[in-house]
């Protein structure tokens, strides 16, 4: 038997104001202090914004967006806490979104607070040097370039110079069938930055790539495993653009490939590394940046308490759930030990750079993130549907959830269960304040 999900005000509370609604678990310190009298001027949090679904739909604005931000700055346009921008969007540089969102909110938005599904590339050094090939669109060039890379490739470039290699759609296949003679490098790592557009050419190119250690063009190798690394950023299966139903997103382009892999070897395909939402090399990086304004802004309070606000139960909640766990578990932990402890909650590779691939500097940097807990907000302006109907039985319910996070990453209950959930971002910023006893002058 199945019952449609109560409205948000009885879900939540119907006690308290629709906009401010009751937290769904205990928010530890947050929940405590915000029982206290004394309010504060400085900030010991920051917010953690996803932009599509909470922000816009689209290129359509979600119009809490303007209200909520209006109560984040003063009247210089200077933030009064610590703001990042997390997307799992790939696709542009950081300075271009950062250029969009200013446009957006109408408050000046720097690079700095721009995190993309791609920031953490930076850090692996260890391939900034290679040949690899970059799949996705947008300036691929230009971002590789931004974030390291000596030494790319695209898929349209490698199409160019192995043009026997893409026979699926019969307009495109050359009319002179000879192979190519043009000498390229080999290719020593695949960088997937986000959905292709023509998905069965990037499909087809980098199988070729795989199967060939890194030249193709070259046959198939039998005994190729494991294969030449893969980098993949935004694991989203689906996000929300103007339609009223999901979109694909880069999390299916990866399905595709998995699976089109195994069928062809019937062995697993491998990732190197995953970054963007839910990955908790992701929220290191994000929590570096909050810290990083902190200190520019010589806030000296120690960030306690990070409020990640998206509208994805598999990626913005569980990454942050999953990056609370960490917090939690690893505080008693050494700064070396929280760096090198392996993904709590995932069955795949660890995210973060081993000693070789990542710089001291980066070491020490991400060593030194030291925040208490991380919050997740759920927002009902995207992917979350409040009205999704769920099983009366809670056990029914964890058994019968589909679970559409990456397939290296289990479905663990209580990584998709946000602490809070509010109609929209300015709800979220409201409720925050309420929680941090948050009263800026």
């Amino acid at each position: 038997m199945r019952r449609a999900l109560p409205p948000l005000r009885a879900l939540l509370g119907a006690a308290r104001p629709a906009r401010l609604p009751a937290p769904r678990h205990s928010c530890g310190p947050a929940a405590e202090r915000s029982g206290h009298s004394a309010l504060s001027v400085l900030p010991s949090f920051g917010f953690l914004f996803d932009i599509d679904g909470v922000l816009v739909r689209g290129k359509t604005p979600i119009p809490a967006a303007r209200t909520a931000f209006r109560k984040l700055v003063n009247s210089q346009g200077q933030f009064l806490v610590p703001v990042v921008f997390v997307t799992n969007a790939g696709n542009c540089l950081r300075q271009e979104k950062a250029d969009q969102l200013s446009h957006l909110l109408g408050v000046p938005i720097s690079q700095d607070q721009v995190m993309m599904s791609h920031s953490p590339l930076r850090m692996f050094k260890r391939y900034h040097e290679k040949c690899v090939l970059v799949s996705g669109q947008g300036p691929l060039l230009d971002i590789a370039q931004d974030l390291g890379f000596c030494q790319p490739i695209t898929i349209d470039t490698l199409r160019e110079k192995r043009p026997l290699l893409d026979a699926v759609d019969h307009d495109r296949r050359p009319s002179i069938l000879s192979p190519s003679a043009v000498e390229l490098p080999k290719i020593e790592a695949v960088v997937l930055f986000g959905e292709p557009v023509r998905w069965e050419t990037s499909l087809q190119l980098i199988i070729d790539v795989l199967l060939t250690s890194g030249y193709p063009g070259n046959p198939y190798e039998q005994e190729n495993y494991p294969h030449i690394p893969v980098l993949a950023c935004n694991m989203d299966l689906m996000w929300v653009a103007e339609a009223q139903s999901p979109r694909f997103g880069h999390g299916t382009f990866m399905v595709c490939l998995e699976n089109i892999y195994k069928k062809i070897t019937g062995k697993e395909l491998k990732y190197e590394a995953l970054m963007g939402k839910p990955s908790r090399l992701t929220y290191q990086y994000a929590e570096h940046l909050i810290r990083a304004q902190a200190l520019q802004r010589s806030w000296e309070q120690p960030i306690q308490t990070l409020y990640a606000v998206g509208d994805n139960l598999m990626t913005d909640v569980y990454g942050a759930n999953l990056y609370n766990r960490y917090l939690e578990e690893s505080s008693s932990k050494g700064s070396k030990a929280r760096i090198q402890a392996k993904l709590a909650g995932g069955r795949g590779p660890a995210t973060l750079p081993q000693d070789d691939e990542i710089g001291l500097r980066w070491e020490k940097e991400l060593a030194s993130a030291a925040a208490a807990h991380c919050r997740s907000v759920l927002v009902c302006t995207g992917v979350y549907n409040p009205h999704t109907e769920v099983p009366l039985d809670t056990r029914d319910s964890i058994a019968e959830t589909v679970f559409h996070g990456h397939r290296d990453f289990r479905f663990d209950p209580g990584l998709v269960e946000p602490d809070h959930i509010v109609p929209d971002v300015d709800a979220a910023v409201d409720l925050v304040f309420q929680l941090e006893n948050f009263a800026p002058n």
